[in-house]
């Protein structure tokens, strides 16, 4: 009887975890770490346009199979302040690291990360100017929205943060 009961409970939790996992495909279109892109060429691409936007480039380092990364797409995603925030004054270039690409040409360029999501700040000549460790923006099962929202504006550029403050 107490196998019975555990293989019920498994599989209504999986049945429940199948099922949302169909909801958050349904909520919008995120952007998905992809092994078979070319970084060296997305980052590229981000430069050319930071260049002539005078945005930064904000690299987001990580893979589809990375809790935190899902959870950190998903706070952008609920907060359309910081989203707005960093639509105006970065360029987002998703860097997959997975088994089936570590991209480790384009990341041998970087310090190494701690963990993942990993983000890396470059300006828009595509120069390093900040390596960031996700984990310090944490809080509980998710992210602490002041910690990410100070570090966006300590890294856009002044022009484009004046501008907004102008404006708020």
């Amino acid at each position: 009887m107490f196998k019975l009961s555990v293989l019920v409970i498994v599989v209504m939790l999986s049945i429940n975890s199948f099922s949302q996992q169909g909801e958050s495909s349904t909520k919008s279109e995120r952007i998905k770490f992809d092994p078979n892109r070319d970084a060296a060429k997305d980052i590229e691409d981000a430069i050319n346009q930071a260049k002539k936007e005078n945005k930064r480039i904000l690299l987001d380092v990580g893979g589809e199979w990375c809790i935190w990364c899902h959870r950190l797409d998903e706070f952008f995603e609920t907060n359309k302040d910081i989203s707005d925030f960093l639509k105006e004054n970065y360029i987002l270039v998703k860097v997959n690291y997975s088994k089936e690409n570590k991209n480790e040409a384009v990341l041998s360029k970087y310090p190494p990360a701690d963990g993942y999501p990993h983000f890396f700040v470059l300006d828009k000549n595509g120069k390093l100017i900040h390596s960031q460790n996700t984990g310090e923006l944490e809080a509980d099962k998710g992210h602490d929205k002041q910690k990410v929202f100070n570090f966006l504006k300590k890294y856009a550029t002044q022009k484009s943060v004046e501008k907004k403050s102008k404006t708020h």
